[in-house]
Order: C-alpha cells, then structure tokens, then sequence
C-alpha cells in the first residue's frame, strides 16, 4: 500500500511539473513575440528582364525607273525616287549609309558598259553641293531627305547657302556623287517604333552634246542602303 502512494504522489508531482513548464512556455512567448514582431526588417530584391534591341527594313527602297527617257544628243533631265522606312526599338536610334556598286561611273551601259554617266561633282567629295551644277559632261547625282529633319544626317542639312551647315531640309538642295565607300545619309537618335520614312531622290542630266558622247542604251547603277543600330 506504501509503494501504492509512493508511485501516486510522483505521478502527481510530474504531472504539476509538466503543467509548470506549458505555462511558463505560453508566458514567455507571451512576453518575447511583440518584441519579435517589432524588430523585423523588410527583404527587398529586384527582378531583370533584358529586352534586346532589333532593327529591320519595313519597307525596303524598291527598283527605279527614272521618270522620262532622255535624248543623247540635245539632251535633258530626269529623276527618280525611292522611299524606305526603317524600324528599331533601339533606344539611341540608328544611322543608314549608301554605297554604289561600281567605282568612278556608277551608272554605266547596261549593253555597252564601257559607255558610262559620270558621277556628279567628284564622287569622293566630302560633302554634298547647294544645288545642282551642270556640266559639260552627263552627270548622275542623289540627295536625300527624311519624314524628320532631325533624322538626317547634317550633310543633307542647309542654311540656304551652304550644305553640311545650318539646320533646314529643303527639297533638292543638297546633291551628291555616288561612291562605292558607304556616306552616311540618315542619323537618328530616337527610337523609331512606328518606322521611320527616308527618301532618296535620283537626277540625270544630260547637256546638249554631252562630252563623252553617249551612245544608245539603258544604263544603270546599283545602290545598296544598310540600316545599323547607334551603339
């Protein structure tokens, strides 16, 4: 009976240990979890996504044929145009160049291709004429404008006087000679989502008894325009 007792009060004993320590586990967090709470610090961190830069011809410059046939011996004039429209979501916008095909005479006998048009002015030239100079010679020459003067390049650009100078953008001001090393024609500095329009405009001009001679024939040149992305 003794040992019965004995055994009854150590149970009790446990049992009113195991309940102490429950309260005391429920009192101290009690007293710890406000503090918790107020000492906590947010965790920011970003996410990145790279978005890369295109660029593409949307609509690309198409063959021309220039507007009227001209006279070999007493001569005269015709032109011919193109249009492209370039677009790139580059942030710093783009630059286009022209380059001709053929050195010296870009336009040459499509039959007799020792007969050629001459290159305006000196093909090499730095920068484009105010206006158009006639020659002795025939002559093949372009200039170019854009839907935004801003987008051209300065030598297209005048102060009514000069090329390469000022800020205007006149119609068949600035005329230039083709070149087989690429010349700058368009230098845009914005992005242009919704494309961006350039036109190239052709001119020959024959003089009455042109020197060379000009012997009957189609002649032509070749252009290409290459679209690059501004780093």
């Amino acid at each position: 009976m003794k040992q019965t007792l004995i055994y009854k009060d150590l149970t009790k004993q446990a049992l009113l240990l195991a309940t102490g320590m429950v309260l005391l586990c429920f009192t101290t967090f009690a007293l710890l979890e406000p503090t918790l709470s107020l000492g906590q610090v947010p965790s920011t961190f970003t996410i990145t996504q790279q978005i890369t830069d295109e660029i593409s011809f949307t609509v690309p410059a198409t063959n021309i044929t220039m507007v009227s046939p001209i006279q070999g011996i007493s001569g005269g004039n015709a032109t011919g145009t193109t249009q492209t429209v370039v677009r790139t979501n580059a942030i710093n916008g783009y630059n286009m160049t022209i380059a001709f095909s053929t050195s010296t005479s870009a336009m040459r006998g499509i039959v007799s291709s020792s007969t050629s048009i001459r290159d305006y002015g000196t093909s090499t030239a730095a920068e484009p004429t105010f206006l158009f100079n006639s020659s002795t010679s025939a002559q093949f020459a372009y200039t170019v404008s854009a839907t935004t003067s801003t987008d051209l390049d300065p030598s297209f650009l005048n102060n009514g006087t000069n090329c390469n100078a000022g800020s205007t953008m006149t119609a068949d001001r600035c005329w230039k000679g083709p070149a087989t090393t690429t010349f700058m024609v368009v230098n845009r500095t914005s992005s242009a989502g919704g494309g961006a329009t350039t036109t190239v405009r052709f001119v020959v001009n024959v003089p009455s008894n042109p020197v060379p001679a000009l012997v009957q024939d189609f002649y032509q040149a070749t252009a290409t325009l290459t679209a690059t992305n501004n780093p």
